[in-house]
């Protein structure tokens, strides 16, 4: 898929897919960690004869802009790259859709994008809601030690194995990342080759690092702190589907039991005997979710 650079009003500059006719509705793609736009590589192929397909390398990623310094990766920025890069291409309204980070991302996207009446649905792809996360890494046992990663990838006594082996040593410690009986040999010799960039590599840790979820540790009481509570959003109301992978080790089952509170035109769609990465370990059934779902909400 071919991409061109994007120039944002803040100067962030986004190489982005952009296929699919121009007139046609929009959906935002966001990948997650550690990927790229590749992640929507099948729905993007389902959905250009019909919808325009937009999918940017996230800032920090491949050849998109890496800005230094932890505080350039908040939530709020990362948001805020979305809204800009439609603007940029001239797209008023559009649906988001993301997987992991980008699905974190699609979250924000969604509850500000509701507001400002530029977002009417959302797709959100095994990546939890802020609110049920944060209170799953306090309670949940499951949960905060399928977590503990984040605490490696946040702490900088890996920096030096980072700039000795790039991104896959720190996954290779943490995580034990390696799949390749699931992922096409092409598109894993091209991941591999992203994570050999230094910069993009530090760049794909400071979203973590300047993440304001708490990760406790494993000795850690399995409680709610005094005085916590979930940040007062008011319940996403636009139709939101949400697609969630059984099988996903990070991100287990349980992020969803609690969803309905949060979102109030929530369709959920289960996919058995799929890891983490759902967009291209199950396509057929992402797809087929979607397009329901657009059947459904026009």
């Amino acid at each position: 898929m071919e991409q061109k650079r994007v120039t944002l009003a803040n100067g962030i500059e986004l190489d982005t897919v952009d296929v699919g006719p121009k007139d046609a509705p929009a959906i935002i793609f966001l990948h997650g960690f550690p990927e790229s736009h590749r992640t929507w590589r099948h729905q993007i192929a389902h959905f250009s004869d019909r919808f325009r397909c937009i999918a940017p390398d996230q800032r920090g990623y491949r050849g998109s802009s890496k800005p230094e310094g932890v505080d350039n990766y908040t939530p709020d920025k990362l948001v805020g790259d979305i809204f800009l890069l439609a603007d940029a291409l001239g797209v008023k309204d559009f649906t988001v859709a993301g997987h992991d980070w980008g699905g974190a991302i699609a979250w924000g996207v969604a509850m500000a994008g509701e507001q400002m009446g530029r977002v009417p649905r959302a797709i959100v792809a095994n990546a939890p809601h802020h609110a049920v996360f944060q209170k799953l890494l306090y309670t949940s046992p499951v949960q905060r030690e399928a977590s503990q990663y984040m605490r490696g990838f946040r702490d900088p006594a890996n920096d030096a194995l980072v700039r000795e082996q790039g991104l896959y040593g720190i996954l290779a410690q943490e995580i034990r990342w390696d799949a390749p009986d699931k992922m096409e040999p092409e598109e894993r010799e091209q991941l591999l080759e992203d994570w050999q960039d230094r910069d993009a590599a530090f760049a794909m840790l400071n979203w973590y690092r300047a993440s304001p979820i708490d990760i406790p540790s494993m000795d850690a009481p399995f409680e709610v702190p005094d005085g916590w509570a979930p940040a007062p959003f008011p319940p996403l109301t636009i139709p939101t589907l949400v697609i969630w992978a059984q099988d996903d080790l990070a991100l287990p089952p349980e992020n969803t039991a609690e969803l309905d509170q949060h979102v109030k035109d929530l369709t959920l769609v289960e996919v058995p005997d799929c890891g983490h990465f759902v967009p291209w370990e199950a396509p057929e059934a992402v797809n087929a979710a979607m397009d329901a779902f657009f059947a459904k909400t026009g």
